[in-house]
């Protein structure tokens, strides 16, 4: 036999062996919002077979919204979505075993045009603030304990709010046609680089209440029965997200790839966007129960059941230990 032959006998037997390692590694479906920032690592985690070395094979489902992502969940369709650490406390003290992996913690803040004359809070007496999320927001119900704690001010009540989805409430913020604007924190940093100004940021807010701010609000939720049935599966996705994040932390190269994939329409909103992703990830390791108990309990006084369920203190088992 040639060496020519050897060579390709060689070559096809790796082949092989790769594609039967592949085939074998066990498919975790993920179904996320298909415009959704958590894409983005997603793609890390498949362009740079995260998910093979962590011993299984990424599929993503784009999804048109969180409900529809969550009926795709609950229904068994999906083996993983992302959603806030509250609806799983929720679901958890309703009875359902889902389990929370961090993946940000980013939160966005209360943002004023670039001319607006506001200085604090209690310059938006009278005037029209819009916030993305509806009135359950939690970014909304912090600023409106934080004006209650601190400035004595009813925010709910000395504002007039109007509630959107958030493409028109960055519209709202930029067309002026809002004095102020709440928004999700990608949406957030577009406006910030088209030159609104941040008044207000939630993190400060949340901290000055006692809160923790590092607290992550986002992650990955799975089902309780795969976390016992494959836990390899599970603490592998935890592995790959934070090998994902250790890339986008530092890696500038890794974000020019994913530019495309970011809708910046400038390089300001782009520098924006990485900042506002580096800063939202969470610190590796198990998470302060006792900060995220407090969270809760503040959540549940200003949006009650509507928004936390029967959950009123954090339910076991909510935080997957030891974190990703």
């Amino acid at each position: 036999m040639s060496i020519v032959h050897r060579g390709l006998m060689a070559a096809a037997a790796l082949a092989f062996t790769a594609t039967t390692a592949l085939a074998e590694a066990p498919v975790l479906r993920a179904a996320v919002l298909k415009y959704g920032t958590v894409n983005w690592e997603l793609d890390v985690i498949r362009h740079n077979g995260m998910d093979r070395d962590a011993g299984f094979e990424l599929q993503v489902q784009g999804m048109a919204g969180g409900p529809a992502a969550k009926v795709a969940f609950q229904g068994g369709e999906a083996d993983v979505i992302v959603s806030d650490w509250l609806w799983v406390a929720r679901q958890r003290a309703a009875g359902k075993d889902y389990v929370f992996i961090p993946y940000s913690k980013a939160v966005g803040g209360l943002l004023v045009g670039k001319d607006s004359d506001a200085g604090a809070l209690s310059d938006l007496a009278g005037k029209k603030v819009a916030i993305a999320g509806g009135p359950l927001d939690k970014s909304w119900l912090i600023l409106q304990a934080y004006a209650e704690e601190k400035l004595g001010m009813d925010l709910g009540a000395q504002t007039e709010q109007v509630f959107g989805a958030p493409p028109l409430v960055f519209k709202l913020g930029l067309s002026g046609e809002a004095d102020a604007v709440i928004n999700f924190w990608h949406f957030t940093a577009k406006m910030e680089a088209s030159g609104m100004r941040k008044l207000v940021d939630v993190s400060v807010a949340a901290e000055a209440l006692g809160l923790d701010p590092e607290t992550p609000l986002l992650g990955y939720v799975v089902k309780g029965e795969l976390l016992k049935s494959n836990p390899e599966l599970v603490y592998g996705l935890a592995a790959a997200s934070r090998a994902a994040k250790d890339k986008l932390a530092t890696d500038d190269a890794e974000w020019a790839r994913l530019r495309p994939k970011m809708k910046a329409k400038t390089d300001a909103q782009f520098d924006f966007l990485v900042a506002g992703f580096r800063a939202g990830i969470p610190a590796a390791g198990p998470v302060d129960e006792a900060a995220a108990d407090k969270m809760l309990q503040l959540m549940a006084a200003r949006g009650g059941g509507d928004l936390v369920g029967e959950a009123t203190t954090l339910p076991e088992g909510v935080f997957l230990s030891p974190g990703s």
